[in-house]
């Protein structure tokens, strides 16, 4: 990546978060009419984790993505991935950015690959988008096909690869160009379970031996439980983290221990769950008190 497509001529730390969110805003005008997608949205990723974002619809999960992805941009806030500062990118530099910084793979299996294309001439696109000669990139997609289990499916058009075959396929497409980043939109929302599980495995193995930062959003269990952490967005914030230990039982399984955390924003807010209020009565104030290691809070009861 050339130093002057980064905004601000600054190099990426190798050891900086590639994600990095700061108090960001997405307002959607729709006439008169303004929508609050995003409301100071604080997130951090680091580089080659795998995470899992979710939250009900209409939270702010699909316009965090299509942030990330290159194609939206925020209405206030920082956001940066890999060095690219995505606030003001000018239309080449956002060119640039999609086709060499991130990748993406979406649920709908249409909308991730060509219908007249083979899968082989597929994952070889981007290359060509990006002018590498025909001989290297057609070479590269055969061997990006073949690591994801569809080399079989090279010289076959997407109506003729199941559900499964076609989102690796576009998982070879999304990694054609070596992309940093790869963002995936609920794509195992069309697959049954054992399918979801091959493409989760394909997600991980990506992230852990390639390095590619990995951030998927979903409203699957299994997968969101699958990773280490999990980020949930409620009402255009980061609300709380789920963090897991998996390690060997020592009978041949493995066990998982998780911990849930609300997450505190740069105002020092914290989004208290639901549950929570609702088992206490904690309605618009309640009472707070610093003890030595850990703050205290009980409904107010005077009101």
């Amino acid at each position: 990546m050339a130093p002057s497509a980064v905004r601000d001529g600054s190099a990426p730390s190798p050891s900086a978060p590639v994600v990095v969110c700061e108090s960001v805003v997405r307002i959607h005008r729709h006439g008169s009419i303004e929508v609050q997608a995003l409301q100071g949205l604080d997130l951090s990723v680091e580089r080659g984790e795998m995470i899992a974002v979710v939250g009900p619809s209409g939270a702010g999960k699909s316009t965090l993505l299509s942030i990330l992805a290159g194609s939206d941009a925020p209405s206030a806030g920082r956001v940066r991935v890999d060095g690219w500062d995505l606030g003001g990118l000018s239309a080449s530099g956002r060119v640039r950015y999609r086709r060499d910084v991130v990748g993406v793979v979406r649920q709908q299996t249409s909308r991730n690959l060509v219908a007249h294309l083979t899968a082989e001439e597929n994952a070889a696109m981007p290359a060509a988008l990006a002018g590498r000669g025909r001989k290297a990139r057609r070479a590269h997609a055969v061997e990006l096909l073949d690591r994801l289990g569809v080399g079989d499916c090279a010289r076959r058009l997407p109506h003729e690869m199941s559900g499964g075959q076609q989102q690796r396929v576009a998982l070879a497409v999304a990694l054609a160009n070596g992309p940093r980043v790869l963002l995936a939109d609920e794509p195992t929302g069309e697959l049954d379970t054992t399918t979801a599980h091959e493409i989760l495995g394909a997600l991980r193995t990506v992230s852990r031996e390639d390095g590619v930062t990995v951030v998927v959003v979903t409203h699957d269990a299994t997968v969101s439980d699958s990773v280490e952490r999990t980020v949930a967005i409620r009402d255009g914030r980061t609300s709380s983290e789920v963090l897991r230990t998996f390690s060997d039982d020592g009978d041949g399984g493995s066990s998982v221990v998780a911990q849930e955390y609300a997450v505190m924003d740069r105002a020092g807010r914290v989004q208290v769950p639901r549950e929570y209020r609702d088992a206490l009565d904690l309605t618009r104030r309640v009472r707070l008190a610093l003890e030595a290691d850990h703050v205290s809070m009980w409904p107010d009861g005077g009101r």
